[in-house]
């Protein structure tokens, strides 16, 4: 008998596996927080005797080094992974034995990096279940742009050989388990829907379905943009990540948080978009625990800035420190917890902006600027006429590019348009957050176009 646990990582949209028989297990692709990891081992009442990468991560933090020596485990890392410390090198066709009649198999598929292994688990020499990694994903495959532009079309074809690969090789009925499309940035596209065996991939997936010309065209053309601080994942893990620090940062009054702020420093308000618009400590900036936080907050800070959390909480303060550490935002410099009264001076009063919807837009369209702060992908399916494009992520940078005048800002949801409307609240702006969908523009009587 085997078992494979899932373990989701939500914000990042990625997934880690934890597989086994009755005694021992391995683990794949590991959060760095790997606490939720040995957790679910007690829990299945085995050793962790191996934990394995499919590849050198691009987009988080890996908990793999730390975990390895925790549990006494064998480290697994593809051999032509260049990194810097002591692991046991993994080539195409190694088998490892991981319980009775339960064995891990190495299968080279390159294509998200040239050293990409996906490892087949057998049980009793049947294939039961793939894991790929960002190799075969559900309905698409992991973006091949990460690691050199000079690589990507040379990794898309790769993409291409070893998803067939994996289909040629495997039986139609063995579960297909990636790391990456949930909601990851590593992924090419979305999946739809949460399983998927190698069967259901040669019927649906754009890999299996397109011959290799077609398929790599349409890859690159669809490639979306990379969070900036993937710049940093991949150099932290070759290097080895160190142990992650959980405990509670060090707490700040109103004159340090101010103190902070006036030296530039990031003072981030964690609670509600709702919330934050009704009150909050002016210079502030609004990133939801919520939503996409790790994601998000990485993707702007400017790397290594200290930042402050403010939260409703302190259980809010920790699941985002949390989140932080997967991206290398390890220790909050302080944080505080409670409401803006609690964090604004004697004698000051806590900021405020207006939210809308896009009826209340349609009715000031002609009289105010609106930014969208899509990414280009998004605003190609549609945009509101004569709306500035600034996306969220180059906002920080480019605020001096918002004409004067009152902005109403704009995404797909309105968790985007919020930490926008924060940007430029703290830059001393006139904004209106509007949290609507924007399927609603149209319907609303606004110009929507299409690029």
């Amino acid at each position: 008998m085997f078992f494979v646990d899932t373990i989701e990582v939500p914000g990042l949209g990625n997934r880690s596996y934890l597989a086994g028989g009755e005694r021992t297990a391995v683990v794949v692709d590991p959060p760095r927080d790997v606490d939720q990891v040995i957790a679910a081992a007690v829990r299945r009442g085995v050793r962790i005797s191996h934990v394995v990468e499919t590849h050198v991560h691009n987009d988080y933090v890996t908990g793999g080094l730390e975990l390895a020596r925790i549990a006494g485990a064998a480290y697994l890392v593809p051999a032509a992974a260049r990194v810097s410390f002591d692991r046991t090198p993994v080539r195409d066709g190694d088998v490892t034995t991981l319980d009775a009649g339960l064995l891990l198999r190495a299968l080279a598929t390159p294509g998200h990096t040239p050293h990409h292994t996906s490892y087949v688990l057998e049980d009793d020499g049947t294939a039961v279940a793939v894991f790929t990694g960002g190799s075969l994903l559900i309905g698409t495959v992991g973006r091949p742009d990460l690691v050199e532009p000079r690589l990507t079309t040379r990794l898309a074809r790769a993409q291409h050989a070893s998803a067939h690969r994996l289909a040629a090789e495997l039986p139609d009925e063995t579960a297909v388990l990636p790391t990456h499309g949930f909601g990851s940035f590593c992924s090419s596209a979305q999946a739809e829907g949460s399983e998927t065996t190698i069967g259901k991939e040669k019927a649906s997936n754009e890999a299996l379905t397109r011959d290799v010309d077609t398929f790599v065209a349409d890859l690159l053309a669809g490639l979306d943009d990379i969070p900036a601080y993937y710049t940093h994942m991949g150099p932290a893990n070759a290097a080895g990540p160190a142990p992650v620090d959980l405990t509670p940062p060090s707490a700040a009054d109103a004159e340090e948080i101010a103190a902070r702020l006036a030296a530039g420093e990031w003072v981030v308000d964690l609670r509600s978009r709702v919330a934050f618009a009704e009150g909050h400590l002016a210079g502030s900036f609004n990133f939801e625990a919520e939503g996409q936080l790790a994601t998000y907050l990485a993707w702007l800070i400017p790397w290594g800035k200290p930042v402050t959390l403010l939260a409703e909480s302190p259980e809010q303060i920790a699941a985002a420190q949390r989140e932080l550490v997967r991206v290398g935002i390890d220790r909050p410099a302080a944080a505080a917890d409670g409401g803006p009264a609690d964090w604004v001076r004697a004698g000051e009063t806590p900021a405020s902006f207006p939210q809308g919807t896009f009826a209340d837009l349609a009715g000031r369209a002609a009289d105010v600027v609106v930014l969208d702060v899509r990414r280009s992908s998004e605003r190609a399916g549609g945009y509101v006429e004569g709306s500035v494009h600034i996306p969220v992520h180059a906002l920080h940078r480019r605020l001096g590019e918002v004409p004067e005048g009152e902005v109403w800002v704009h995404c797909a949801g309105g968790m985007r348009a919020a930490i926008a409307a924060s940007l430029l609240d703290a830059a001393g702006r006139d904004v209106v957050a509007v949290d609507d969908s924007f399927d609603a523009a149209e319907k609303a009587g606004l110009d929507v176009r299409t690029a």
